[in-house]
């Protein structure tokens, strides 16, 4: 029996009644992998700052960025949505690493238009195709008023993005570690732990050993609703990347169908990384 083909169709059956188009990438990072549409583009919404922040880290790497610059936040970074800079005021000032790390844990949008104009457009175009991302561009930068889009990205590249941090090969080990710490703060991930055990998720509050955690970045706009990242259990880590377009409902809420199936299904990979202890099969 191809077990692997037999989580996909279990997938496929838990999406049948989906009035929608999810697309599903899980690489156990043991030579296993869940395909499902990996190489459909989808809209990024705020999934490009992930990739953002890995071309700062590169730039860094190579002295044409600094982690502890300053930079201020101007008039024309001004963007309405997600984030808190809004509430300090133009005029703030903060260290670059600062700003990125706004952009991923509250998905701050006018942190993103600060490190956007900090790295230059055309360099950030470029170092993602360098890293390897090659159906993943940003178009713009976010001002909802002026353009439809914001970027474009495969459920292949996004995993591959998390695959390279998990294994320290994304810039470089010491680059991965820094941006894992970062990603493990990121703050909303409902669509990958809602179906979760919450009791291991919470292990400030139980008091019990970390034995799940999440490092990832989501996105969402009228377009799309996304999220990917690494799922850390005790048989190991895995990556997984939900990307969804073509539904009716436009509002954001945690209820909404593609939050709802996109935790099945997360809940559907979890369950069987955890029966074949840490591998997406037995071989």
């Amino acid at each position: 029996m191809d077990q692997n083909m037999t989580l996909e169709k279990r997938i496929a059956a838990e999406l049948y009644s989906y009035q929608g188009k999810m697309s599903v990438f899980v690489d156990d990072l043991q030579g296993h992998t869940v395909e499902m549409g990996a190489d459909e583009e989808f809209e990024t919404a705020s999934t490009i700052k992930a990739y953002i922040l890995a071309v700062l880290y590169l730039q860094a790497s190579r002295g044409k960025a600094s982690l502890t610059e300053e930079i201020e936040y101007r008039p024309e970074h001004f963007v309405d949505g997600s984030g808190m800079l809004r509430a300090l005021g133009v005029g703030a000032k903060l260290k670059v690493k600062d700003t990125a790390t706004m952009m991923i844990i509250c998905s701050d949008n006018i942190a993103t238009n600060m490190v956007i104009d900090y790295l230059g457009l055309e360099t950030i175009n470029a170092c993602i195709k360098e890293l390897g991302f090659a159906h993943t561009v940003l178009h713009n930068p976010l001002h909802f008023d002026r353009y439809e889009k914001l970027g474009t990205t495969t459920p292949r590249d996004y995993a591959s993005l998390f695959a390279q941090v998990a294994k320290g090969t994304l810039v470089s080990a010491e680059a991965s570690a820094e941006m894992l710490a970062i990603f493990r703060q990121q703050h909303y991930n409902t669509m990958l732990t809602h179906d979760f055990p919450q009791f291991y998720l919470d292990c400030e509050e139980t008091g019990e050993p970390e034995r799940i955690w999440v490092a990832s970045k989501s996105g969402s706009m009228n377009a799309c609703r996304n999220d990917g990242g690494i799922i850390h259990t005790p048989y190991g880590e895995y990556v997984i990347v939900l990307m969804n377009k073509d539904f009716h409902d436009i509002i954001e809420y945690d209820g909404h169908p593609a939050m709802v199936y996109g935790a099945r299904v997360s809940r559907m990979i979890f369950d069987q990384i955890l029966a074949c202890e840490g591998k997406l099969y037995r071989n």
